[in-house]
């Protein structure tokens, strides 16, 4: 079946130096654009992968080589990053996304390498030899908002359609058949063990469809699929329930980013010098924008009637606290 369409569907997937998005880089990009009423068009880019503060080009780790078969060598000669930009601009532009577990780690590489673009552009502004095209770069720049487009991860489609529920892994699992009294909770319970150690008798020995065996720890276990609704690609800000920025690591982890900017605003400060993502950074410089507007508007906003009232009962008796 062709795809309904309104507007362009870009699927993308790249290959990268690892696995690090805070410190590998893209090696190779493919897009297959489908446009509305079928018509395709498809572009793949080799890059030179770019450390643009060493001015030095990215070595590719050597289990990241035995996966996607690039040598550092091949790439001496590609373009970087920064040089194919605005033709990748280009393809995105008016576009919605689409990959295999792409919104894991493709989607939040291809923002970083953005943002590291945008960062070397500037700081060339002040260069009057690159101001020019640095200014340039910025501005084709500002538009991409990768966290607000429309992404379809084919995975989790096939998840959904293909649930997975333990009735569904009691089959796979257990010998193809159903367990007796679904849905009580102890033969949910014990079906549940079964289905575990079933996994750990199917994955103990790598092949070719699964090469990764399954570790027998609860440890490594309990965190294979872990995750929260990030506010950041690297899953330093977590929603609430409420919908609000909590911090999810080091010593202010479960604190809203609201309650640390106001009791210790050099949190943020120390988090734009530190060792992040630099899209962590400009979610932590997002919310401290949002945090002094709307301290500035609290501030210039007329009083209400009760807080006028309070204010007035409290130097009638002579006392503020």
């Amino acid at each position: 079946m062709e795809l309904n369409l309104q507007r362009p569907l870009l699927f993308f997937d790249l290959e990268s130096t690892g696995l690090n998005i805070a410190t590998d880089g893209i090696i190779e990009i493919s897009f297959v654009k489908v446009f509305p009423g079928g018509e395709s068009r498809v572009k793949t880019w080799k890059i030179k992968p770019w450390d643009y503060q060493a001015h030095r080009q990215l070595p590719i780790n050597p289990a990241a080589s035995l996966v996607n078969g690039v040598k550092d060598e091949d790439l001496k000669d590609c373009p970087r990053f920064i040089e194919v930009l605005p033709e990748l601009v280009e393809w995105l532009e008016g576009s919605d996304l689409a990959g295999f577990n792409s919104a894991k780690f493709d989607l939040p590489l291809l923002a970083e390498e953005i943002e590291r673009a945008r960062a070397y552009a500037t700081s060339r502004l002040e260069e009057p030899a690159s101001r020019e095209k640095a200014a340039a770069m910025l501005k084709l720049t500002d538009g991409i908002d990768l966290h607000g487009v429309r992404m379809v991860d084919v995975q989790n489609i096939y998840h959904h359609m293909e649930p997975r529920n333990l009735r569904a892994a009691y089959r796979f699992y257990c010998g193809g058949k159903d367990f007796e009294n679904a849905h009580t909770a102890q033969a949910d319970t014990i079906a549940t063990y079964e289905v575990l150690k079933g996994q750990l008798d199917r994955y103990s020995t790598p092949d070719d469809a699964h090469p990764e065996v399954l570790k027998n720890d609860v440890e490594a276990l309990s965190k294979i699929g872990a995750r929260s609704r990030t506010v950041d690609f690297a899953g330093r800000l977590v929603l609430n329930d409420e919908g609000e920025a909590v911090i999810s690591f080091g010593k202010h982890k479960g604190k809203t980013a609201r309650s640390v900017w106001e009791s210790e605003p050099a949190y943020y400060a120390w988090i734009e010098g530190g060792d992040f993502t630099l899209d962590t950074k400009r979610q932590f410089a997002r919310l401290k924008q949002q945090f002094i507007k709307e301290r500035k508007q609290a501030l210039n906003r007329p009083a209400t009637e009760d807080e006028l009232s309070g204010l007035a009962q409290r130097f009638n008796t002579g006392k503020l606290f």
